[in-house]
């Protein structure tokens, strides 16, 4: 009998990455699943809430505190599922020509009437004429839309936000710069760990899947911050040396 070879490294590492996408294809089956029956409670919640709307006894207004408790709760758990369930499946994209100037606007447009009413300027330098690179709009959307509230909650007094693009050796890049209040080291350290979170009743999982989205990209997210001096994320970008297709970015 011939005996058995060691695996190879490669396939040590395709059976991590099968045991891995397994894994996550279970845990976001789990995480539906919790979704159908959290709906029900919440609107049973819904519905004995409004039997208690005109609460007029110390009994009955007791009851409604504990109903809007658990409704605040059901809500928590519900923003955590949706959360976990984006974190999932940031790997999968729908990548199509694009240009970053325009995407990049599109989400400042967005994000102008919560910056206005936070007291943040926007700064944007977007250099002209960047090569054109793939992107998952929608998905790409959700991440720098999550790096920008990132940034607004650093500044609550208000502050400065820079926002530019530039070409480098081998892509392009994007780099969000806030007067902020910044990190320290060990919240460097964890701050793209799933479920860490210095924010009350923050999911932990915002930044986390926007690298991954980032990441599933091909390309990179770098973080400099410090202490009381504000927060620096860059976002890099390939740039492919054919476009599919050869269509026209838009």
């Amino acid at each position: 009998m011939t005996p058995r070879s060691d695996p190879t490294p490669d396939e040590v590492r395709q059976k991590l990455v099968d045991q891995y996408t397994e894994i996550a294809r279970l845990a976001g089956a789990l995480a539906h699943e919790i979704k159908n029956p959290l709906s029900t409670i919440r609107l049973n919640m819904e519905l004995l809430g409004e039997d208690f709307a005109d609460a007029s006894s110390q009994r009955e207004r007791r009851a409604l505190h504990k109903v809007e408790t658990v409704q605040r709760e059901c809500q928590r758990l519900q923003d955590l599922l949706d959360d976990f369930l984006s974190f999932a499946k940031a790997h999968r994209l729908n990548l199509q020509p694009s240009d970053l100037n325009r995407q990049v606007r599109q989400v400042l447009d967005f994000f102008a009437p919560k910056a206005a009413e936070t007291g943040i300027e926007v700064i944007d330098y977007l250099t002209a004429d960047l090569p054109t690179v793939l992107l998952d709009r929608e998905a790409f959307h959700g991440a720098l839309l999550n790096l920008l509230l990132n940034a607004e909650q650093a500044m609550p007094g208000g502050g400065q936000l820079v926002v530019r693009t530039y070409v480098t050796a081998d892509g392009v890049a994007l780099d969000l710069i806030d007067t902020g209040c910044g990190m320290d080291g060990p919240t460097r350290s964890q701050v793209f760990e799933a479920f860490f979170s210095t924010k009350r009743g923050g999911s932990g999982l915002g930044l986390p899947t926007a690298r991954r989205i980032i990441e599933a990209h091909g390309g990179q997210m770098k973080l400099q911050s410090e202490l009381g001096h504000g927060t620096q994320f860059t976002i890099k970008l390939p740039v492919p040396a054919r476009l599919p297709g050869d269509a026209e970015p838009v």
